[in-house]
């Protein structure tokens, strides 16, 4: 019975987490079927996303440290973004004011919601860590990740490397969550694996909206290969590790780092 009661109180306490994503994906599925004139459904969704995330800080839902940390996550976004629509990776078919070298601004709010999920999920569920990596080691492995978004157009492709390099330093690191008066477990890298499955899944059914499109999906939609899922694991792992050293320098005992 007790199982149960937190199987229910983890479901309500994920979905408050997810608010901000879910407006987002909601957003991108319903204005399919919006009229195209006389505002493009690309501008909308930036305006949607932009009264969103004042709605979150109006009601205190966001704190003002997170709106910071949510901010990096939206130039880092749109930056990938920018590069990754130039060299073809995926593209935004519909035309609109606000895109930016074919990326429309609302892009960045997706990566931010992303960040918001993981400030939320740290302050609601009460996440505590454990064996985490030096601030310079973590910070170094995610800058690494990262560049390889980039390089791995013109070089080798390290992301299975850095897969490889991700479960050496977190090895054994544990991320540690309350449901009342009872605390559940789970290997950090296991967490980076089950969040970033179920992006992948979100991704699919964003897709099937035309939030953005695939080059396997000019026809006609198509499942979103498995690899990406291996994109969103790295691209989660930089999300939470600079969510996670800003709360280790601002002093939070919640994380505990190897001596």
């Amino acid at each position: 019975m007790r199982l149960i009661r937190h199987l229910i109180r983890f479901t309500y306490l994920e979905a408050l987490c997810c608010i901000f994503p879910v407006a987002i994906f909601a957003a991108l599925a319903l204005s399919r079927y919006l009229p195209s004139e006389p505002i493009a459904r690309y501008d909308i969704l930036l305006l949607w996303c932009l009264f969103v995330q004042v709605a979150l800080l109006v009601t205190r839902y966001e704190t003002k440290e997170e709106f910071k940390l949510i901010l990096i996550f939206h130039v880092i976004g749109l930056g990938l973004e920018l590069f990754k629509v130039h060299v073809g990776s995926w593209s935004y078919p519909e035309d609109a004011v606000s895109k930016v070298f074919g990326v429309p601004l609302y892009a960045g709010f997706m990566y931010a919601s992303v960040a918001s999920y993981i400030c939320q999920a740290f302050r609601r569920l009460e996440l505590r860590f454990t064996s985490f990596p030096r601030p310079t080691l973590a910070l170094a492995v995610g800058s690494l990740i990262y560049l390889n978004f980039f390089t791995h157009h013109w070089m080798l492709d390290l992301r299975w490397f850095l897969m490889g390099l991700v479960i050496v330093v977190f090895f054994k690191s544990w991320v540690y969550f309350r449901l009342e008066d009872t605390v559940y477990r789970l290997p950090l890298v296991l967490s980076f694996l089950l969040i970033a499955w179920f992006i992948w899944l979100a991704e699919n059914i964003v897709t099937f909206f035309k939030g953005w499109v695939y080059p396997h999906q000019q026809e006609g939609w198509a499942l979103v290969d498995f690899g990406k899922l291996s994109s969103w694991f790295l691209l989660v792992i930089i999300t939470v590790l600079i969510v996670v050293v800003e709360k280790y320098r601002s002093g939070d005992s919640a994380v505990e780092v190897k001596s």
